[in-house]
């Protein structure tokens, strides 16, 4: 525990903790071997700031959070002599998009995108 604070609390006894504190207090907690509620008062926060913090920890909030920013997609394309007009994109599960007009490349870019968010 030899790194951890006490920390400021506002009038209202709120605690304002920076972010690197909050990956930094879960860390220090879980091999002290002290119970969460003893851990919590010696870091000046309560136990059930403590508890969420590890649990987000535990779950991989991290994870969980919603992707921002760019995104690749792996893309083959091969030209057949049959048709050489149908760009085909082939989807996960099995699935298969066919564009055979220029007009229906808005539509395809938009599921795509759809399917790259979930």
């Amino acid at each position: 525990m030899g790194s951890v604070k006490l920390l400021k609390m506002d009038a209202l006894g709120r605690v304002r903790t920076p972010k690197t504190k909050r990956d930094e207090i879960p860390d220090e907690f879980e091999p002290s071997g002290v119970s969460g509620a003893k851990f919590a008062e010696l870091a000046g926060i309560k136990y059930p700031t403590l508890a969420s913090w590890v649990q987000r920890r535990r779950r991989g909030w991290e994870a969980r959070k919603p992707k921002t920013g760019t995104c690749f997609l792996e893309a083959v394309v091969e030209k057949t002599a049959s048709s050489p007009s149908v760009l085909e994109v082939d989807l996960p599960g099995g699935a298969r998009l066919r564009i055979t007009d220029a007009g229906q490349v808005p539509l395809a870019v938009q599921l795509i995108r759809s399917l790259a968010s979930c």
